[in-house]
């Protein structure tokens, strides 16, 4: 990286070289959540609640971990203290971490009807668009990027979606743009406790 991305974090600036702490691997989960908005996206959402249960394993494996949305720090941290959520997440609204990493997208690219995501395979037209990079400390202090993933590459990090693929039905409704399908936030499934096995 030649960059050096300066990002808000609970405890004031931070940089991603700060993340990697003693370890010489992270992982950068590029959250949807722009300025504006009241909440992250949902898949997103669905998407921390396996990571934040899954750190206590990889982190021990010479991995750190960061979430990266671009809306402002207070956003972030009420939405995240909402779910529960542990991970580190920061914002990088002061930066261009997430147009460079092929995540964030200006109103011209938008208003093209192409943004060129997921190295130009999906024409999708949004200004928030989901993904995953690795980077790589060397004992130099040398920082590198060696993988970046997007759309159907996240689905391997869900391990609900593999539990339901199990499943007669599947994961249930198709998602479309109007609908998401059977995904809701974790506080808002209308299944009560009691209708829960082994409560």
């Amino acid at each position: 990286m030649e960059k050096n991305h300066i990002f808000s974090g609970p405890h004031g600036d931070v940089t991603l070289a700060d993340f990697f702490g003693t370890k010489r691997q992270i992982i950068v989960h590029h959250r949807m959540f722009a300025p504006g908005w009241t909440e992250a996206c949902i898949g997103c959402s669905h998407s921390a609640e396996h990571a934040d249960a899954a750190r206590q394993h990889f982190e021990n494996a010479d991995v750190s971990y960061v979430a990266i949305s671009r809306a402002p720090l207070a956003d972030l941290e009420k939405f995240r203290k909402r779910m529960g959520w542990t991970f580190a997440w920061v914002s990088s609204g002061d930066t261009d971490l997430n147009y460079d990493y092929g995540v964030s997208f200006s109103p011209e690219q938008v208003a093209f009807g192409n943004v060129g995501y997921n190295y130009g395979t999906s024409s999708y037209a949004f200004d928030e668009l989901p993904g995953v990079s690795v980077f790589y400390k060397d004992e130099a202090g040398n920082i590198f990027h060696t993988y970046s993933t997007y759309t159907r590459g996240l689905d391997i990090l869900l391990g609900s979606h593999n539990y339901l693929d199990l499943t007669p039905k599947g994961r249930g409704v198709v998602a479309t743009a109007e609908n998401t399908g059977w995904l809701r936030y974790h506080d808002q499934y209308e299944t009560a406790a009691a209708d829960r096995c082994c409560k």
